[in-house]
């Protein structure tokens, strides 16, 4: 089709090459930018300190309760459904925290993070998706499950989230993993962890239980932290510490046991975690055992936090590891960068034993800074003398190091522990802790500046192209590049990349104003001007739907303000926008006989609608009230994934039919088939989407409607496309947050994980809106082609490509040029993903691979 109507082979040439060294660009930028972070391997051992031999540890045995997102604030607020827990702080048998959990905070790094005490690497973001990978084990790398195996204290048993047998094959002697990404659940995917407890904790041959619960995450994913299975679910939670902590108490052979209660991270107020918002990254830290009340402080609960989640102390997640360690009696993991919790320190009562466990705790941290520094500026021995070096941050760290480590020597000879002393070591392990950390990643500048350059030779490609087909000759290929060019230099801004969506708003309202102005001085009629309004009213809407990104997250907007609170209005646009859709389907499927396009059409379009009401009924229940509820108790017993499947199928072979008409019905026939199509897929992205973000698509019909009845140029269209793609990116949701990838549909129709569907149903429910635009634009170039224009689709792609090509190496160009930037892994890392996710998903799989299968297909001679 392209090289038919391009007119040179060598602008093909170009232009193919042009759209392959996209991902080429992209995959060795990230290589540099992500790199493989190495680290010590094998397992640590106690090394000899003057101060004597390695303190007792208080617990042999160790319970690790994960609830997933389990915020602080759902511990230890007035709102909170943890009685029992804030009764065992009141009591002292509890010692509570808010734990630091950096970015990104998604479960895998959160994991490794708690585990090893070390820093992720932001890779793991993207390995966390993937439920089929391996090569993040943590099964070579010394973690505290490493040392209480080689230590042998029992038998390792773990039930939840299946994420732990990925990183630890090999482990654990008992089992019994659950999906972390079948969101639709959270019932069974915890009943399924609690009916193990009980018959577990009659067994005395185990020193690790690891309990890692997902339904509250799930909760958040479908319906946020205000959801009325919140709090439910917090009791829920709450009953199986409870059951716990009696039989701790009961059960002799559990009298020295610590049950540990956290969060792997947080969430926003939408539900949704990855990023670094305040509620994504305060998740509550628990420390449990009726032997705590010697040495704990009895804290009121509930509590106020200090500032919106901070309640009582903050820590370092990775602060778990070395404290672990320390009350299980086994040495610190070797690539640890966290620091002890010096609140445990009076479990020791000699004040050798109190240093013992922070010098060593500092020694670890110190050998993996001497690795990178070198060890001459922290031995004693050595000549040289950091604190008469320039002040520089590792010269006042090793500084800061000779003091405190001479001082100790003299402090244990003592009957108690120094506070200055103890406060110097703590600002030193600190301040260690953010130098590591902030080393976490060596950047391959060689494969940066690479990854740009190849990014730059397929915008120049592509713009060869352009050039050559006369359209930079185009009175809109101004607008274009403006757009193109002020959309790279925002990427210099966290602001703007964080608050993208405005840019897209403005920009897409600013251009239906200008076309809509030139239209009505073409036509000038009561019609044409009606349209233009119902428009921009349109967009209006669509930019007010829902509220995203960093700054405004969670403020009032119309799903929220107005949507929610009238969900019989709600359910009356859905079941309007199902009715059109069949009238739609009828009239496009004339050439099959009455019976079966009627029969076909009712049974697709009550399986798709039948499976939202009860998907909805699941997710969130408020919403489904008065007809809605009557019409949902009409197919009770009905399965779900058989009614998702049977949506599915019947789309599958109406598209097929679709295929068949455009080979066999001419001209009128592939047109037919080209709305069809567009059709078809409204029905599967309605399906794909939250029920609240429905009536966008009708909204989005109306803009398409609207523009049908302009005289668009095909670079007029390529611009309408873009703003209109990312708007409604925006409107359905998304951001340029980790935190805003919405799973909720990603398992819809299947039973089990499966990379390709998960990944293809995933991509359909975030970019549902832009896909509807990749349909909408192919059916306006059609128009374009049928009256002549029969280079419009290459010319479409053409400017497309340079489009992304472009942007590609302007949001390259500002990760290089910010990448000592305080905000490179909470902003400008989440951008480039998304920049990957645009470039690979959204341009060459849907606006090439799909936009082109059905311009193909419109447009066949």
């Amino acid at each position: 089709m392209v090289s038919s109507h391009n007119g040179s082979p060598l602008r093909t040439l170009l232009l193919v090459a042009a759209n392959l060294l996209i991902p080429v660009s992209i995959v060795v930028f990230a290589l540099g930018f992500f790199p493989y972070k190495p680290f010590l391997p094998g397992l640590a051992e106690f090394e000899s300190l003057d101060f004597g031999s390695p303190p007792d540890a208080p617990f042999d045995r160790l319970i690790f309760m994960v609830v997933d997102a389990l915020r602080s604030d759902f511990v230890y607020s007035d709102a909170s459904g943890f009685d029992y827990v804030q009764s065992l702080i009141r009591d002292g048998s509890a010692m509570p925290f808010t734990a630091n959990a950096r970015s990104p905070t998604v479960t895998m790094p959160r994991i490794k993070s708690m585990t090893t005490g070390s820093i992720p690497s932001f890779v793991d973001l993207i390995l966390n998706f993937d439920e089929a990978d391996t090569s993040s084990t943590l099964a070579s790398q010394d973690t505290w499950l490493a040392q209480i195996k080689a230590k042998q204290m029992g038998k390792l048993l773990m039930y939840g989230d299946d994420t732990w047998l990925k990183l630890f094959p090999n482990t654990f002697d008992r089992e019994d993993g659950t999906s972390s990404f079948f969101v639709a659940d959270f019932t069974e995917v915890d009943n399924n962890v609690t009916r193990n407890i009980a018959p577990e904790l009659e067994n005395n041959d185990w020193g690790l239980m690891v309990l890692h619960y997902l339904g509250l995450d799930h909760i958040g994913h479908k319906a946020g932290p205000k959801s009325s299975n919140m709090f439910p679910k917090q009791r829920e939670m709450d009953g199986i510490v409870k059951t716990l902590f009696e039989a701790m108490e009961s059960k002799p052979h559990l009298d020295s046991t610590l049950l540990v209660l956290c969060g792997d991270h947080g969430m926003n107020d939408a539900g949704n975690h990855g990023a670094s918002s305040p509620g994504e990254t305060s998740p509550a830290l628990v420390f449990m055992s009726p032997r705590l009340k010697k040495v704990s402080h009895r804290l009121p609960a509930p509590a106020q936090p200090k500032d919106e989640f901070d309640y009582y102390s903050m820590v370092e997640q990775s602060d778990l590891a070395p404290t672990i360690a320390a009350l299980l009696g086994f040495p610190v993991s070797k690539n640890n960068l966290g620091a002890f919790i010096p609140d445990f320190l009076p479990f020791w009562h000699k004040t050798s034993d109190q240093i013992q466990i922070l010098v060593r705790n500092a020694r670890q941290i110190l050998n993996i800074i001497t690795a990178a520094f070198g060890s001459e500026l922290f031995d004693a021995q050595s000549s040289v003398d950091p604190c008469a070096l320039e002040q520089t941050e590792i010269n006042e760290l090793a500084c800061q190091w000779r003091r405190i480590n001479k001082e100790a020597h003299v402090l244990a000879a003592g009957n108690k522990l120094d506070q200055k002393w103890l406060d110097d070591m703590s600002q030193w392990l600190r301040r260690a802790q953010d130098l590591m950390s902030s080393m976490a990643s060596n950047y391959d500048m060689p494969k940066l500046y690479i990854g740009q350059a190849i990014a730059a030779v397929a915008a120049t490609a592509s713009t060869v192209v352009l050039v050559s087909l006369g359209t930079h000759r185009d009175g809109q290929i101004l607008p274009f590049s403006l757009m193109t060019l002020s959309y790279g230099a925002m990427m210099y801004a966290s602001s703007y990349v964080e608050e993208e969506q405005h840019f897209w708003y403005w920009s897409s309202s600013i251009w239906l104003v200008i076309q809509g102005v030139l239209h009505i001085r073409r036509r000038n009629s009561l019609a044409d001007i009606a349209w233009v309004f119902v428009a921009l009213v349109a967009l209006r809407l669509t930019r007010g739907w829902n509220q995203t990104g960093q700054k405004f997250a969670g403020s009032p907007d119309i799903v929220k303000g107005f949507i929610v609170t009238h969900p019989q209005l709600l359910w009356a646009i859905i079941t309007f926008g199902y009715i059109l859709m069949s009238f739609r389907l009828l009239a496009r499927l004339k050439s099959l006989p009455s019976l079966a396009s009627t029969s076909t059409t009712s049974i697709l379009l009550m399986s798709a609608y039948s499976f939202k009401l009860d998907f909805t009924s699941e997710d969130a229940p408020e919403l489904v009230v008065g007809f809605a509820r009557s019409l949902n108790d009409m197919f009770v017993g009905q399965s779900l994934l058989w009614r998702a499947r049977t949506a599915f199928i019947l789309l599958g072979v109406l598209f097929g039919y679709g295929i068949y008409r455009s080979f066999t019905g001419g001209r009128n026939g592939q047109l037919q088939s080209a709305y069809l199509f567009h059709h078809l897929y409204t029905i599967f992205g309605i399906t794909q989407s939250r029920a609240t973000n429905i009536p966008l698509f009708l909204l989005s019909d109306i803009l398409f409607h609207a523009l049908q009845a302009t005289d668009l140029s095909v670079t007029g269209i390529t611009i309408t496309a873009i703003l209109l793609q990312y708007t409604t990116f925006f409107a359905f949701g998304g951001s340029n947050a980790i935190s805003s990838v919405d799973l909720s549909s990603a398992y819809n129709g299947i039973s089990g994980f499966n990379f390709f569907a998960v990944g293809f149903l995933t991509l359909v429910s975030n970019w549902a809106g832009p896909i509807f635009w990749t349909s909408a634009a192919n059916l306006l170039l059609l128009r374009k082609y049928h009256d002549g224009q029969r280079n419009a689709f290459w010319q479409y792609i053409t400017l497309q490509t340079v489009f992304v090509s472009a942007t590609v190496a302007l949001v390259m160009a500002a990760c290089t040029s910010l990448r000592t930037h305080l905000f490179i892994w909470t902003v400008f890392s989440p951008k480039y993903l998304y920049c990957m996710a645009w470039s690979l998903g959204q341009h060459l799989l849907i606006n090439i691979g799909f936009g082109g299968l059905l311009f193909w297909l419109g447009s066949r001679n």
